[in-house]
């Protein structure tokens, strides 16, 4: 049985752990609980660590493993740890660019299923004018609930980077085989390349890492309402 801190900072971890693959600091642990020193939260992971919820990475500084969630976690506690992130936008004024800086959407991306690959050019959207120019974007249409919890739905466009590298915890398009791609959250271990769902009724798709080639990472995504 945990205590209300211990718990609360083992979600904390486990949030940071699959947004971004890096344990959370010290200083990021006190300030989620609250905390006035770090004493406290030294002694709430020691905790943790002897009743087995989590594992402390030898030769690597702050590097906590979680090994179990708790029984009483519910289902948006472990869920809401997939932290969106998506710059939420509509096709209204004030999200789009003013000098015209349009993007192509180049047909559908599988947020389920892996579909065919990216298509040809069907449509152009502006670039949300909060976005730099400097890069190459293009949008997606996405089919598919995988990513709900991400705050992704069926029917979004999502706005991606190009790009041939994503770090750990980042949303993607990734090309499987040469020829199906899907948006999914990539994670790197070893030598097998994970692409997590954000939906708990599909199941985290491995992959050895000459199979899997990043193709952009999601910056953003427009939504009709």
């Amino acid at each position: 049985m945990l205590t209300k801190k211990q718990k609360n900072l083992l979600l904390f971890i486990n949030k940071k752990l699959r947004s971004s693959g890096v344990s959370p600091s010290y200083e990021e642990m006190k300030q989620s609980l609250n905390l006035k020193s770090k004493s406290g939260i030294h002694r709430l992971i020691s905790a943790l660590e002897e009743r087995g919820f989590i594992k402390r990475l030898a030769h690597k500084a702050r590097a906590l493993e979680v090994i179990k969630l708790p029984e009483t976690a519910s289902a948006n506690d472990i869920y809401n740890s997939f932290s969106p992130s998506v710059i939420k936008g509509g096709l209204d004024d004030d999200n789009l660019s003013s000098d015209g800086f349009e993007v192509p959407v180049l047909g559908n991306i599988a947020a389920g299923t892996p579909i065919e690959a990216i298509q040809n050019e069907v449509s152009r959207i502006p670039l949300p004018s909060n976005l730099e120019k400097n890069g190459e974007y293009f949008g997606l249409k996405v089919q598919g609930d995988s990513m709900i919890e991400a705050g992704i739905f069926e029917g979004d466009t999502v706005i991606i980077k190009r790009t041939d590298t994503a770090d750990n915890g980042k949303i993607v398009v990734a090309l499987i085989d040469g020829h199906e791609a899907m948006l999914k959250r990539i994670r790197k271990k070893g030598k097998v390349v994970a692409l997590e769902s954000a939906n708990r009724n599909y199941e985290t798709k491995i992959f050895g890492p000459d199979r899997v080639k990043v193709q952009g990472v999601l910056v953003s995504l427009y939504r009709n309402f």
